[in-house]
């Protein structure tokens, strides 16, 4: 059987990314057949994550896919692999209402032990007592063991080892602080892997200090086994032949998604927007993920032959779908952060702006109004800093719900067969 382990931390940004990548490159280095993901949304972390092993790193959200649908799509991705390795999201208890869907959430429902990973800057002994409350606030998931990050000192180390030894919980070991060991931010998280100008040294640099740091062979003990399995029911495809935008302004696309597509039989061509590609003629559908295409306003205003594709494929009546970024781009604008307005696609009337500023962030329940290549409500989130200045005279394509099951309202544009929204679907709905 495959074995699995789940990181967590008190808090977002106590090292877990940086830590789970080197962890991920030294298992690889040592032979294994390693597979990554992510629990939660999101999409940066998972890049860094995915480039460590030169694999796709799949996302797994217990509050999305519900427990049938998460144990299938684990299965699935487990069942190549020797072990997997989950790096969770936030801090281990934060869910999207109380608990639920949280990285403890997702650990429990796999069955798998948990790794606590915890930023020992500012502070010693104390570490004991956060350790041990972590351990005994639900009886499940199991803390299996401990890593400290950011550690100051060789005595650092000992001083911290000593006092989770009080706790009864396994010391696996103390990663040095380092300025190496460090990645850029910007205002939707992480500079993205292929932006990271040394992302090779990075993940050399997170590999050695795991490598120097940690008892492997203890930490390989520790993991559980996954018995996880199940028939995955596949979102529907939007046609046989999907061409996929693919760059640094159009990367927010989930693996499984396109697995989903390919095991439903469709063909995934992928295409650059910022390159002036076109989607083939010969697609009948059309995707543009999430990005950061108000990075890239310009770039995107003279892409005609871009553009021109995008209209060719609306008047065949070919489906194209645009999540978030995707959305503010078939457009009539988008206005970058110094005010400036570049004309979009124009596919739909809507007018976004990066220059006014809010963030939106939380999952959502959708779902679809009208004639769409969905049945059922959605699964899905939001995250974005851009706004909808003008929402155009087209029809609504979801209906929204927050994680409480607090009604938002309608949401997107759809205009014949061109569709989209600031929402990210992440999988069906679970009952």
């Amino acid at each position: 059987m495959t074995k699995g382990l789940v990181i967590a931390a008190p808090h977002s940004g106590s090292g877990k990314t940086v830590f789970t990548m080197g962890l991920a490159a030294a298992l690889k280095s040592r032979g294994q057949r390693l597979h990554v993901a992510k629990g939660g949304p999101g999409f940066i972390d998972p890049q860094f994550l995915a480039a460590a092993i030169d694999q796709p790193c799949f996302n797994f959200d217990k509050w999305a896919m519900g427990d049938a649908q998460l144990r299938a799509r684990v299965g699935a991705i487990a069942a190549s692999a020797n072990f997997l390795l989950i790096e969770g999201m936030m801090g281990m208890f934060d869910g999207a209402a109380g608990m639920q869907g949280s990285t403890a959430d997702l650990a429990d429902t796999l069955g798998l032990p948990v790794l606590l990973v915890v930023d020992a800057s500012g502070q010693a002994q104390s570490i004991a007592a956060l350790v041990h409350g972590f351990a005994t606030l639900r009886t499940s998931p199991r803390i299996c063991g401990v890593v400290a990050t950011r550690v100051g000192s060789a005595r650092h180390g000992e001083m911290l080892a000593d006092a989770v030894k009080e706790t009864g919980i396994p010391f696996f070991g103390a990663v040095p602080r380092s300025d190496e060991l460090t990645i850029p931010s910007r205002h939707l998280g992480l500079v993205q892997a292929t932006e990271h100008m040394s992302q090779s040294a990075l993940i050399e640099a997170a590999k050695n200090a795991i490598e120097q740091s940690l008892d492997l062979p203890a930490l390989w003990e520790a993991a559980g086994r996954i018995r996880a399995n199940g028939q995955i029911k596949p979102l529907p495809v939007l046609g046989q032949r999907i061409a996929v935008a693919q760059d640094v302004a159009f990367s927010f696309c989930y693996p499984h998604l396109l697995d989903d597509w390919r095991r439903q039989g469709a063909e995934i061509e992928l295409f650059s927007p910022l390159a002036d590609e076109a989607p083939s003629d010969s697609c009948d559908a059309v995707y543009l993920p999430g990005g950061y295409p108000e990075l890239h306003g310009g770039t995107l205003a003279n892409a005609s032959r871009f553009v021109a594709g995008l209209q060719r494929a609306a008047e065949r009546r070919s489906v194209i779908y645009g999540e978030c970024g995707g959305y503010m781009v078939l457009g009539r604008a988008l206005i970058d952060a110094d005010g400036q307005s570049h004309k979009m696609a124009g596919l739909l009337r809507h007018v976004t702006s990066f220059a006014a500023r809010k963030m939106h962030l939380g999952y959502r329940t959708l779902t679809p109004l009208g004639d769409t290549p969905w049945t059922g409500a959605l699964s899905g989130h939001e995250f974005h800093y851009s706004t909808l200045t003008e929402a155009g005279p087209d029809e609504a394509l979801f209906r929204c719900a927050d994680a409480r099951g607090e009604d938002l309202g309608q949401a997107g544009g759809r205009r014949g067969s061109v569709m989209g929204s600031y929402m990210h679907i992440i999988d069906h709905r679970p009952a």
